[in-house]
């Protein structure tokens, strides 16, 4: 039996903490069991700092936490084999509430980092009280002659402090729990706990006869200890069935704060929401949480992994970051750090880099966007898809290399093929070509000096690019969501360069001016292509279409499109402009360019069946009334490579398609 050694109170400086405790201080209870076994680990790591100072002879190889449950009992027990307590250390350390011995003892034992301690929040052991009705420590300080303590309070101030029968250096923390907390009698409960906070904890943790956190905090490591492997396996255990990562970044820094970590670069999903946090915040491998936005650039916010730090300073719970100026150092240095391993990767392995462009680029241009250090870092290496072939070692000669078409194995299509290693740095794994911006300004100012071409949308407006490729323009591929805000910025950054969608107007190499000098036709005194602009004008009926007819340049005039939609630069921006403001989806103008291609067999034909075409009575004769309706088909194959049909229209333009073709097939038979 027990002696009682002494009672009193609990020394706080409020009469009412523990209904706080219980209900306000923490905002999950589940918070306790990391706490309690984050003061464990502290324990070990004290218990080996007086060891190395020749304080204490006895073993210390074997550190270990052990948690056990007592279903009979409603019983949660915490054992550590550290460094134990006296009986005046539980006066001052625990009855002291709000006192945290862990910042006396590192001034004291200063000097290495071998063996960090956690603990700097008085009151987490006190978290106990959240879930427990008694909470009971048994304690034996390493010291010579030192004697056990016992230690119990039922959640009032009062405390009883007794002798203990414990024989071994250490602590056990004993909680009878709540009716209402009894979750945590649960074998299941316990081991995800201790997977969610106590994972990476630099001591083995037991918990029925096995060890449970099986992991290694390898952000702690040197960078030449990890390897690529270790790497993946870490992002396999913190992001379950995810995709592999495409790049990561390992930090590592002890000055002018400590930072450690380790943040991966994930395959974005267009549903991906770039304003939610996936980074997990650690303090000395203890989990603290799921949210440190506070910590990290709003433009990395969708990167994955470890970021592990003392240095941040937390609420008392270690759930909630206090921002300061630390914090905000801390998050340069991570953006700092993120374009420091870009430009590395882009330096030494420019396919790696193209190859996850497609990705990474969303993070760099949105980055680019909203911080000016990281737009200065990154600002040479963002790269745009290009119709452009590049020679590797030249980028600025446009000049294709000899290619060599293949069968592709299992597919009856021929493909295109680049000689051996000859493109690899300026592909990916699709065979696009990739080029900065100041390489395409470079390489194209003897045709068109500072003066950009590109495509938004490579599917819609395939016909477009074509026609530029097929005279020597290159276009650049700015298909990513946020290249419409990006186009701005470029702009601003570059704002004596004009930036042209393909479809917006068409430049004076498109067209043909020797096939545009025509001979007024005597009987009408007009050209062939005011005709053409006229016949368009009345089959259409529609004022505020813009129709010009020009030749547009080709080898084969049959591959280029007999009519083109444009959407004046301006014009369409202002558009979307208003559109955004007003939250709406933007609408397609009823003003735009209608180019008819006078130059295409078809509209020449179209032509000449509307000077044959004879008035029969009052109404239109059957030429007639066919080129109407091969007007009106031009139109609409024209509109849809702008846009898309409603259900309306894709009616209509399904019942002038099927009446064209009757038509055609009267006059074949």
């Amino acid at each position: 039996m027990s002696t009682t050694l002494e009672k009193g109170k609990i020394s706080i400086h409020t009469e009412n903490i523990f209904p706080i405790i219980k209900k306000s201080l923490y905002t999950d209870h589940e918070i306790f069991l990391r706490e309690l076994v984050s003061n464990g680990v502290d324990a070990i790591a004290k218990l080996n700092m007086v060891a190395r100072t020749g304080e204490y002879s006895g073993d210390v190889t074997n550190p270990e936490i052990e948690i056990k449950i007592d279903k009979e009992n409603q019983t949660l027990s915490i054992t550590d084999n550290g460094i134990g307590m006296t009986a005046d250390e539980i006066k001052k350390y625990i009855n002291q509430v709000a006192f945290s011995s862990a910042e006396e003892f590192i001034e004291k034992y200063k000097g290495g980092d071998e063996d960090a301690i956690i603990g700097h929040f008085g009151l987490g052991f006190y978290s106990s009280f959240m879930v427990a009705k008694k909470v009971e420590i048994d304690t034996l300080s390493y010291q010579e002659g030192a004697e056990a303590v016992h230690w119990s309070c039922d959640g009032s101030p009062e405390f009883e402090l007794s002798d203990s029968p414990r024989t071994e250096r250490g602590t056990t923390i004993t909680l009878t729990l709540q009716d209402e907390e009894q979750e945590y009698l649960e074998t299941t409960r316990i081991k995800q706990l201790i997977k969610t906070y106590c994972d990476f904890m630099p001591v083995p943790i037991k918990f029925e006869e096995e060890v449970v956190n099986k992991h290694k905090a390898i952000w702690r490591e040197s960078t030449q200890n990890v390897t690529q492997e270790d790497y993946l396996e870490l992002y396999r255990h913190l992001y379950p069935f995810q995709e592999e990562p495409l790049l990561w970044v390992h930090l590592n820094t002890d000055y002018p704060f400590i930072v450690n970590g380790i943040l991966y670069f994930p395959k974005l999903k267009p549903d991906v929401d770039v304003t939610q946090g996936n980074i997990k915040l650690f303090c000395n491998q203890v989990f603290v949480t799921d949210h440190c936005e506070e910590i990290i650039p709003k433009f990395l916010m969708p990167l994955r992994g470890v970021i592990d730090s003392t240095d941040i300073p937390l609420n008392v719970s270690r759930s909630s970051l206090l921002s300061n100026r630390t914090v905000r150092r801390i998050a340069d240095y991570i953006a700092k750090k993120v374009g420091d391993r870009l430009k590395e990767i882009y330096r030494d392995e420019k396919d790696k880099y193209i190859s996850c462009w497609q990705d990474v680029g969303t993070f760099v241009k949105f980055g680019a966007l909203n911080d000016d250090k990281f737009k200065k870092q990154v600002e040479d290496i963002i790269i745009f898809r290009t119709t452009a072939k590049l020679n590797p070692t030249e980028t600025t000669e446009t000049e294709a290399k000899p290619a060599v078409e293949v069968q592709a194995e299992g597919e009856d299509v021929w493909q295109e093929v680049t000689p051996e290693n000859s493109d690899a740095k300026n592909t990916d794994e699709q065979g696009f070509y990739y080029t900065t911006l100041k390489e395409y300004l470079e390489r194209n100012k003897e045709r068109h000096e500072n003066r950009v071409y590109y495509c938004t949308e490579p599917a819609s407006q395939a016909t477009y690019v074509e026609l530029h490729k097929n005279q020597g323009l290159e276009v650049l591929f700015l298909d990513s969501f946020i290249d419409t805000h990006f186009i701005s910025f470029l702009e601003r950054e570059y704002q004596d360069v004009k930036f042209s969608r393909v479809d917006s107007d068409l430049d004076e190499t498109l067209i043909d001016k020797e096939n545009q000098s025509e001979i007024v036709d005597p009987a009408t005194n007009k050209t062939r292509s005011e005709q053409i602009k006229e016949l368009f004008e009345k089959a259409l009926n529609k004022p505020k279409i813009n129709v010009k007819a020009q030749a547009l340049k080709s080898e084969d005039s049959k591959t280029t499109p007999p009519a083109m939609v444009l959407l004046p630069e301006a014009m369409r921006r202002l558009r979307d402009m208003t559109a955004m403001l007003q939250q709406e989806k933007a609408e397609f103008p009823e003003d735009h360019v209608l180019v008819v291609n006078t130059a295409h067999p078809l509209i020449q034909n179209l032509a000449n069946l509307s000077q044959g075409s004879i008035i029969q009575g009052s109404g239109e004769s059957p030429s007639a009334e066919l080129a109407k309706q091969i007007c009106h088909h031009v139109y609409d194959l024209a509109l849809m490579a702008q846009k898309g049909f409603d259900a309306e229209g894709m009616k209509e333009f399904v019942e002038r398609s099927n009446q064209v073709l009757t038509q055609l097939t009267e006059k074949v038979i």
